[in-house]
């Protein structure tokens, strides 16, 4: 039995109690019957009406329980549409008190989530509205009065993070490129003129629209400004390059040069300026001293010549440089000429530079086959010999590869001049296997000198016979040893007869003579010259 209905039982046994005490009271005092059933009436009017008000009372809870819990549901309902939640799945078998607190608990705690959501919501469109007036993007797609998901949040929160990354990157690249404008508006000695380029010279940075279009045209204000400064700056090298080269030609002393230095280097309008002006003044210098230009530039003429390997026919085609009527128009000749002639040299300068590596690989090989000869090399003690031995073979190696790589060169040359590239008359190749045709016979006469020293050496030996020298070691002062007898062989002077192998001396004569004839020394080879 529940605690109640013992309680209910104990109220009622109360009840009959308190009732037979009154029906003793009133037996004592003498009450009648009549207003005995009076007094009981009015004791069961009085219970029952406080019963029926309790029970009114509990019954109205009831209903407020029922109508709280069919508020809940739909509001629960509600919420689980919005919060894109699965529906709200009430426990079975239990009381209306406990289903209507559940079903609250759950309203209370979808009202919370729903109130999170939209204050987040709140929050990142506000800051995606701040990134959208920077960088002059659209905003994100979602409704800001409907309860977002967590997949939308989550997507908001990455498009947050995306568009803050290009924010920062965009600024980035916006504080690069303004200050390579501003740099270069100073070095073009120029102040803002459009309103784009006051709004980003002059305004807070913070302030610019980093948008695709004014990022695209800072590059291309950027771009324009530099091609300026690069054409300025080629100018100014323009002007460097002849106002060095009036300087040399006029010797213009190193104390005035050294005053101008300052417009040497940099190529602000001020240096343009100066730099025009400097020119103006050296080539009236250079009018005024006309002789002294024109000589000057045929030494570089001359240096030109010597480096294109220009044969003497080619100078002498160069009719000006031989005359001594120093006017403007043969000035204007030479200078014409030198142009020419660094275009020509530019233009095939690893051709030329080859070549002059070439002689100068042949020159130093040479020098170390002529120390190969030297006796003396022998009683070297630094190391030298084998530093030379290594060097020499490592030259007669890579000579063939340099001749090589020149017979390409020279190949494409001739066919992009139509003519043949000669060495001191001859083609370069040619000349190249005559130097090696050279020293191969020198070798030869060398090794055959050799052969008839030997040989005569021998002959003479056998003629007249030689003692062999040994060295002997030095005795010590006060020490004798046993003598013993030496035999000496005895010499035979030969008479009138002819000697043994007259025959092969005198043809040993002969072939010297004829060595001698064949031993060309390549260093009475003609400098390397051509074209």
């Amino acid at each position: 039995m529940r605690k109640s209905e013992v309680l209910a039982a104990e109220s009622v046994a109360c009840l009959n109690k308190a009732l037979c005490h009154l029906k003793d009271i009133w037996e004592e005092i003498g009450i009648p019957e009549d207003q005995r059933l009076q007094r009981t009436n009015v004791v069961k009017n009085h219970i029952k009406g406080l019963l029926d008000m309790m029970i009114t009372e509990e019954e109205s809870l009831r209903t407020r329980l029922l109508s709280s819990i069919e508020a809940c549901r739909k509001q629960l309902d509600t919420l689980c549409l919005e919060l894109q939640l699965p529906p709200f799945e009430e426990e079975r078998s239990v009381t209306v008190l406990q289903q209507e607190k559940e079903i609250r608990t759950q309203v209370e705690v979808l009202v919370k989530e729903r109130t999170q959501r939209m204050q987040q919501l709140k929050a990142l469109t506000e800051r995606d509205q701040d990134l959208c007036d920077t960088l002059c993007s659209d905003p994100y797609a979602l409704d800001p009065n409907a309860v977002p998901s967590l997949e939308q949040l989550d997507g908001f929160r990455q498009r947050i993070a995306s568009q803050t990354t290009e924010k920062e990157r965009r600024h980035a690249e916006f504080v690069g490129i303004k200050r390579q404008i501003i740099l270069c508006m100073d070095d073009l000695d120029q102040l803002p003129e459009t309103s784009f380029e006051k709004d980003v010279v002059c305004e807070d940075q913070e302030a610019f629209c980093l948008s695709k279009d004014n990022i695209a045209s800072l590059k291309l204000l950027l771009g324009q400004l530099e091609e300026r400064k690069a054409e300025n700056q080629a100018v100014c090298e323009a002007h460097r390059e002849k106002i060095q080269e009036l300087w040399d030609r006029l010797q213009v002393p190193q104390e005035e040069r050294e005053l101008f230095s300052e417009h040497m280097v940099a190529s602000k309008k001020k240096n343009l300026d100066a730099l025009e002006a400097e020119g103006r003044r050296l080539m009236e210098l250079k009018r005024l001293n006309m002789r002294n230009v024109t000589e000057a530039i045929r030494s570089e003429i001359a240096g030109l010549w010597e480096k294109c390997f220009f044969s003497s026919d080619q100078q002498q085609a160069f009719v000006p440089y031989f005359s001594n009527d120093f006017t403007e128009e043969l000035l204007g000749l030479h200078e014409a000429e030198i142009l020419r002639l660094k275009q020509h040299y530019e233009e095939h300068k690893e051709l030329f530079e080859g070549v002059h590596s070439w002689e100068e690989s042949w020159r130093l090989f040479l020098e170390l086959e002529e120390k190969a000869t030297d006796p003396s090399r022998f009683t070297n003690r630094g190391g030298n010999l084998l530093k030379e031995e290594k060097q020499k073979a490592e030259l007669h190696k890579s000579l063939p590869k340099l001749e090589k790589k020149l017979k390409a060169q020279i190949d494409a040359w001739e066919q992009d001049q139509a003519r043949e590239f000669l060495v001191n008359g001859q083609k370069f190749l040619q000349f190249v296997e005559e130097q090696w045709e050279l020293h191969h016979i020198k070798k030869e006469n060398e090794k055959l000198e050799r052969q008839l020293k030997k040989s005569k050496q021998i002959e003479v030996d056998m003629l007249y016979g030689t003692a062999v020298r040994t060295p002997t070691k030095r005795r010590f002062l006060g020490t004798t040893t046993p003598s013993k007898t030496r035999k000496v062989p005895s010499v035979r002077t030969p008479g009138r007869s002819k000697p043994p192998l007259a025959g092969l001396q005198e043809r040993n004569k002969e072939n010297m003579g004829q060595v001698t004839g064949l031993g060309v020394p390549l260093q009475s080879a003609r400098p390397l010259q051509g074209h």
